[in-house]
């Protein structure tokens, strides 16, 4: 059984290494943040987190932005844990896909199935390598990949009370105009990119 699970996670991990390899940078930074994610693909053979908050560092993440095309707006979350306004997403499991990441944590958070957006499909939009805030005990490395959902309005939801104190559509110029450690650092980036 060790051995299935040691080759299903080395699978899984080629298959993300190719989505990072697929991925077009959007600027200089994202260039950067590939070309690391792509060094530590290589040099490391565990990526997923095993132990909260913080083991091992890096680790990788699955965010999604569930964006209503009408507007470009997304919904974000005042996520409990980090204290701003992100995308939903979460930790990607031990052997996971990052795509079953996505499939799960929408179902988990937002009470609803993933419709992936056309235009990326099961791709990422987006790559960032971030240190986090919190506690000095608790910080540590995330690696996320980003994929967008379609998504609406005047979809229902049932948002994951104990991980959200609420959540909200922004516009990319709510986003842009919002005070510095209010949303994730990387949105006014990402969302640059998607309406381009």
């Amino acid at each position: 059984m060790a051995d299935t699970d040691s080759i299903r996670v080395m699978r899984v991990a080629d298959e993300i290494r190719e989505l990072v390899e697929l991925l077009t940078p959007w600027d200089e930074r994202e260039s950067r943040h590939r070309a690391e994610c792509l060094a530590w693909l290589a040099g490391s053979d565990d990526i997923f987190r095993r132990q909260k908050p913080r083991t091992p560092s890096p680790h990788l993440v699955a965010y999604f932005l569930l964006r209503d095309a009408a507007d470009g707006a997304v919904l974000l979350v005042d996520h409990r844990g980090a204290g701003m306004w992100l995308p939903s997403g979460g930790h990607v499991e031990p052997g996971e896909h990052p795509v079953a990441t996505v499939r799960r944590e929408m179902v988990e958070e937002l009470g609803v199935p993933a419709v992936f957006a056309p235009e990326f499909g099961e791709r990422p939009a987006f790559l960032t390598v971030t240190d986090t805030v919190g506690p000095p005990e608790q910080r540590h490395t995330d690696v996320s990949l980003w994929f967008v959902l379609s998504g609406s309005r005047d979809q229902k939801l049932v948002p994951d009370p104990g991980e959200f104190h609420g959540v909200r559509w922004w516009t990319p110029q709510e986003v842009s105009a919002a005070v510095p450690g209010t949303c994730e650092p990387h949105l006014s980036r990402v969302l640059a990119k998607l309406s381009a």
